[in-house]
């Protein structure tokens, strides 16, 4: 018999609605794939606005709630309402809303993990949202419905591990090449000078880039600016430091520097990302909640 599968449980309550949240971990063969998994249900008698700061994963809505509207300002496609669906990466932030309810399953997944599952290279997905029914049937057609019916979040995290395997096993292979670049990336928060990049990879900066573009959606340079903005929100929640230790901390070349990334990245300033950062746990899963009791959809 498997082990038991570790399950955290958030609940949580405002005057006009209620959240469950539910994280778990993805199971080992998902590994390097899949680096965030967790349940969701919420209700809501106002409107909720979320705005959702950049990231560098790929987040994979599979609702079988009420549809979700999405936004990304300044990206070329994406507005919508949408029940299930992916984004790409994109530089900049989310706005998401909704009024009702939300119920269904998010699996955040790396750039390169998102190439081997949907089949597709990153820059058929990058600075656009895509329903999953078109995208990966699998995902998006039918298993909502048997994730609806299934008999509790345990039954459910299994259902969408075997779609995901299913997927990842006749998926395609990322270039070597690019999953160091990428590596490399990550590990120094997007320090990594890319000309040191192309340097060590032996390619051209033109085959480099175009190849990284490719697989996974941005350029390395694009990359480098999302990972160090996560690491700057991380250390944003860290009491006794100012901003402008922060800024020289992450490699920006002034607090000035670090404030526009927040703008760009987040919508908002260094304090305010600071403030809600530090409530939650993972970077990049920073959101800004706005409720309107006034409008209604």
């Amino acid at each position: 018999m498997p082990p038991a599968r570790s399950i955290a449980v958030e609940l949580a309550e405002s005057a006009t609605g209620w959240s469950e949240l539910v994280r778990t971990e993805p199971a080992p063969s998902l590994a390097g794939m899949v680096t965030g998994f967790c349940g969701y249900q919420e209700r809501s008698a106002a409107v909720v606005r979320r705005v959702q700061a950049a990231t560098s994963r790929i987040p994979v809505i599979i609702s079988f709630g009420d549809p979700l509207t999405v936004d990304q300002p300044g990206a070329g496609g994406g507005a919508g309402r949408f029940a299930s669906f992916t984004a790409g990466l994109h530089g900049g932030f989310a706005v998401t809303e909704y009024v009702g309810g939300q119920h269904g399953v998010q699996v955040d997944l790396s750039p390169l993990g998102a190439l081997r599952i949907f089949g597709v290279p990153g820059s058929a997905i990058a600075g656009s949202v895509v329903g999953l029914e078109d995208l990966a049937p699998e995902l998006g057609r039918s298993l909502p419905d048997r994730l609806a019916s299934a008999s509790g979040w345990p039954e459910r995290f299994e259902i969408v591990e075997g779609a995901l395997t299913r997927l990842a096993e006749r998926g395609p292979v990322s270039d070597p090449t690019v999953e160091w670049a990428w590596a490399e990336l990550a590990r120094t928060h997007g320090a990594v000078r890319v000309a040191d990049l192309v340097a060590a990879s032996g390619w051209s900066h033109r085959h480099l880039t175009a190849r990284f573009r490719s697989q996974v959606g941005i350029t390395p340079k694009a990359a480098a600016g999302i990972l160090r903005f996560e690491h700057a929100s991380s250390v944003l929640a860290t009491a006794g430091m100012g901003l402008a230790e922060i800024a020289d901390r992450c490699g920006y070349a002034d607090q000035s520097h670090l404030n526009r990334a927040c703008r760009r990245y987040a919508g908002t300033t260094p304090a305010a990302l600071g403030a809600l950062a530090a409530r939650h746990a993972e970077p990049g899963q920073v959101e800004f909640v706005q409720e309107d009791h006034g409008s209604r959809t």
